[in-house]
């Protein structure tokens, strides 16, 4: 669909983009881009449920049918491709968590729970880890700051820290395992083994300082569900070694691994992680994350379910993701080239990965 507006000429705001330089602070919001983006998308914003559906139920069959037949088959070559085509489709099927995490006013009624039967609970990563936690990172007075669960200055580190970012999440797997099969059961008899698990480990959240608060409204009762069934999956994966000896478990945990390791470097390069915690207008909030837009298809692989366009999704949370790539056609060509719009659209992995690498370098010592 081409939409044809009449350009606006947004604000031309001077920004220092050297990491530490504090540039954040210095930029206004642009109120044109702002009024773009909730104009031009009031007619797209509804989620489409034939989407969502056939989508997450595919993607969810294709990754568990290929790694059954990664499991099978004897030729190595046939299960190292097997394996890769596991990992993409289960890595898609995975980040419909970031979706239902801004579900609102009962959108797609089943959908949660079905994502939690087909994925959620298979995977050890179900929906109350992303719930009351992910919007956190959204607020306005809280994004970049060290209430933000989701937010490390990685480009003000030190450049060994990029590296142990990404590979750290390699143990991702057997801490989930550990989590549901002994931490739960265990804090259902010793409270401080429970409360240390719903602070520490029951929200994805890179921020180390980040504690969970109690869960609120019907989410307690999801949370008990959840975890129950998260128990009793995790026993039957540990039970599964006795019944099918350790190749089925060794290759499910080698592409969770993987989709872990990939779901980082997703991470990694979601923001530019520039900014030293202050608070931040919501201009200022959009330049600091990442779009991958078009031409380029392979964004498209590491950064599914609407996630290449991160930073219009931050200016537009609640937009479902199948409209993210037309919402931003329209704002491409109705804001003017000096918009702030086209700040953060960048070509990909490798070169957002190159400048933060180069920022960490500037901020050592």
């Amino acid at each position: 669909m081409n939409v044809q507006h009449t350009p606006i000429r947004a604000m031309e705001t001077p920004m220092p983009r050297e990491a530490g330089s504090g540039w954040h602070a210095q930029i206004p919001d642009d109120k044109a881009m702002l009024r773009a983006a909730r104009d031009l998308t009031k007619d797209i914003a509804d989620h489409r449920a034939d989407i969502y559906w056939a989508d997450m139920i595919g993607s969810a069959l294709v990754g568990y049918g290929s790694l059954a037949g990664a499991i099978l088959v004897d030729s190595s070559l046939a299960a190292i491709a097997l394996g890769v085509l596991s990992v993409l489709a289960l890595y898609r099927a995975l980040l419909f968590i970031h979706e239902i995490s801004h579900f609102r006013n009962g959108a797609l009624p089943g959908f949660r729970t079905a994502w939690n039967v087909f994925v959620g609970v298979p995977m050890l990563t179900p929906s109350f880890m992303y719930e009351q936690v992910h919007t956190l990172h959204h607020k306005r007075t809280q994004y970049g700051t060290i209430q933000d669960p989701e937010y490390l200055p990685l480009a003000l580190m030190k450049p060994w820290s990029l590296p142990v970012f990404v590979l750290i999440a390699l143990l991702a797997p057997a801490a989930l395992l550990l989590r549901f099969a002994v931490l739960v059961p265990l804090g259902a008899i010793i409270p401080p083994i429970r409360q240390l698990t719903w602070q520490r480990l029951s929200a994805l959240a890179i921020n180390p300082d980040f504690r969970r608060r109690p869960p609120e409204g019907d989410l307690p009762r999801r949370v008990l569900i959840l975890e129950t069934a998260g128990m009793l999956w995790s026993w039957a994966l540990i039970a599964s070694v006795f019944a099918f000896g350790w190749k089925p478990l060794l290759v499910a945990f080698a592409v969770a691994s993987v989709v872990a390791v990939l779901n980082q470097l997703r991470t990694l390069v979601a923001h530019l992680w520039e900014n030293e915690g202050e608070a931040m207008t919501v201009t200022a909030q959009f330049l600091d994350s990442v779009n991958v837009p078009p031409p380029g298809r392979i964004a498209e692989l590491w950064a599914p379910v609407g996630l290449r366009y991160h930073a219009l999704h931050h200016l537009m949370p609640s937009m479902p993701y199948h409209s993210l790539p037309e919402a931003h056609r329209r704002l491409v060509a109705h804001l003017d080239l000096d918009s702030s719009y086209h700040g953060a659209n960048h070509a990909g992995m490798g070169v957002l990965v190159s400048r933060i690498a180069r920022n960490t370098m500037r901020s050592r010592g």
